[in-house]
């Protein structure tokens, strides 16, 4: 990618982030531009990682290879429309607003190669995990510069199908939430076990934290790390027992449909 040149289309947060994230991996500054309506977003960028910035969408894009688009999805319809005209045949479009179809940004945008994206929040800190869906018209060297750009902030997984990103959108781009609700019910059981909120909380993290370093370096799968530290008629079992005697599996299955099915229904609306 030493070569192509990307374009942000919004420089909030996760732009800001991937940014970041290709300059460490040696990316040249020249070779990134931004646009922002917001005068305070550009000198921040501008400051943080020397790149040009711009107010307005159109000289951000031209002659870019890739424009990744980082704006709400309230405010993709606008955006998409107002950049159509300014767009080359085969400029790569790489989305990463939730909630906007394929078919909705191909509407607005024109037949553009795109990339359909679903990072989450650890992204910001380069921990994150990107379920990609590419349109047909994104041949195998768009791909791979896709796939190298959200690489710069974490783990990335291609679907082949658009409507498994709702299902990504359920596992991992809404799975944080989930992760910290769990070490705040732990943080909370601890503190009524007698714990301080101090101590407990530390102990919930730093485990969560331990436990997903466990299981991605481990070859073994998550069945089999739990087998492994749940002694017969230990603490563990007694734990884990009481966490399946209240359908834990269930409620995690059911809780991920809920979040499947949201994320097609917001699809639905946002791309009226």
């Amino acid at each position: 990618m030493s070569k192509t040149r990307i374009a942000f289309i919004g420089a909030g947060n996760m732009a800001s982030s991937l940014i970041g994230g290709l300059l460490a991996k040696g990316f040249d500054a020249a070779q990134i531009r931004a646009s922002d309506p917001g005068a305070d977003t550009r000198t921040k960028v501008a400051a943080e990682h020397g790149i040009d910035v711009f107010a307005e969408n159109e000289k951000a894009v031209q002659d870019a290879d890739v424009i990744v688009i980082a704006v709400k999805p309230q405010a993709m319809k606008a955006v998409c429309q107002d950049l159509r005209p300014h767009l080359q045949p085969k400029q790569l479009v790489v989305s990463i607003a939730a909630g906007i179809n394929a078919s909705s940004l191909l509407e607005w945008l024109g037949t553009q190669p795109l990339v359909r994206c679903m990072p989450n929040t650890p992204a910001l800190l380069g921990k994150g995990v990107s379920g990609l869906f590419a349109t047909q018209q994104v041949t195998q060297t768009q791909r791979a510069l896709a796939d190298e750009l959200l690489s710069a902030v974490g783990v990335v997984v291609w679907v082949e199908q658009e409507a498994q990103i709702d299902a990504v959108t359920a596992v991992s781009g809404s799975g944080p939430a989930y992760f910290f609700l769990l070490i705040e019910a732990m943080t909370n059981a601890g503190v009524k076990l007698g714990l301080s909120h101090d101590v407990a909380e530390k102990l919930a993290e730093h485990t969560a934290l331990g436990a997903a370093c466990m299981a991605v370096d481990s070859d073994a799968d998550a069945a089999e790390l739990r087998r492994r530290v749940t002694s017969p008629a230990g603490t563990t079992e007694a734990a884990i027992k009481s966490f399946q005697a209240s359908g834990f599996e269930a409620t995690v299955e059911k809780a991920l449909s809920a979040a499947a099915h949201r994320s097609a229904e917001l699809a639905e609306q946002l791309g009226q």
